[in-house]
């Protein structure tokens, strides 16, 4: 009985099990990776350079999950994922090999004032600070898990522009679509798609009045051009509270809903983020 308690001890020190939501993962795409591993400290990994830490996964004992998003912009190749923890005083590494493929992301066309798309220098002053603070906000990765459950979706209306679209404004490639536009006529209720704390409320140039939640372990969801906002910048939010009301401020050719998701400070499909987050929450 001795010799069999030891071995069982033995065996599942050594147990080491990895999930992984896709080996095979398009640009702008992410992935959630679980590893179950007992006694182990600092875990971590490492894609492409990219540091990301691991949280524990409350769901499961002497388990930890990562979320990697895959730029738009990242090289269509294959790719490692360096897994690494410290054991018994040893720093230990794995590895887990992905391929990152092409989306497929269709163009769009769009016709806008030449103001919004030929800057002036406040203009574009304004623009780059706006856009500092944001990524400022983005690259902060809050340790607090505000989410307890599923998310869901701002709206239930049509979905009128995938992400992922190039954007060809008035003749000239100028970027892609970062996030999912809702049809909303002015003054459409919308809501929060999980628990978490507001970290941006105002009026932006290209986005208008908008709203982004911080959900915690680096997750941010955001709600552009909005008619009216009902919460300000530090207030908590549940899941299904009203944000505000859809409208057609910032750069837009009429009113909707602009929603996006950031993970980790990656621009990132909200809708396919949502599909991988509510598999595991």
């Amino acid at each position: 009985m001795k010799k069999i308690f030891i071995l069982l001890f033995i065996i599942n020190q050594l147990i080491f099990a990895i999930e992984i939501s896709s080996k095979k993962i398009e640009n702008a795409n992410t992935i959630f990776l679980k590893i179950v591993k007992k006694n182990i400290k600092e875990p971590k990994l490492t894609l492409d350079k990219h540091n990301i830490n691991f949280f524990a996964f409350s769901k499961e004992k002497d388990s930890y999950y990562a979320l990697i998003p895959i730029s738009y912009y990242k090289e269509l190749k294959k790719y490692k994922i360096i897994i690494s923890y410290i054991e018994n005083e040893k720093k230990v590494f794995k590895g887990i090999p992905i391929e990152v493929i092409d989306g497929n992301y269709k163009s769009e066309v769009i016709n806008v004032d030449s103001s919004k798309v030929v800057l002036n220098e406040k203009d574009k002053q304004r623009v780059s600070k706006e856009y500092e603070e944001a990524m400022k906000i983005y690259e902060t990765t809050t340790s607090k898990l505000y989410i307890k459950e599923k998310f869901i979706y701002p709206l239930e209306t049509k979905i009128t522009s995938d992400f992922g679209k190039k954007r060809v404004y008035n003749g000239t490639l100028k970027s892609y679509h970062s996030g999912t536009d809702y049809r909303a006529s002015v003054g459409t209720k919308i809501k929060a798609s999980n628990d978490g704390k507001v970290v941006i409320a105002k009026n932006r140039f290209y986005a208008g009045n908008s709203i982004v939640i911080d959900h915690g372990n680096g997750i941010y969801s955001g709600y552009y051009h909005l008619s009216k906002m009902y919460y300000k910048e530090g207030d908590l939010i549940k899941k299904g509270d009203i944000l505000g009301l859809s409208g057609s401020t910032g750069r837009v050719t009429g009113p909707h809903l602009h929603f996006s998701f950031r993970i980790h400070g990656v621009q990132v499909d909200p809708l396919q983020a949502i599909r991988v987050l509510n598999n595991y929450f």
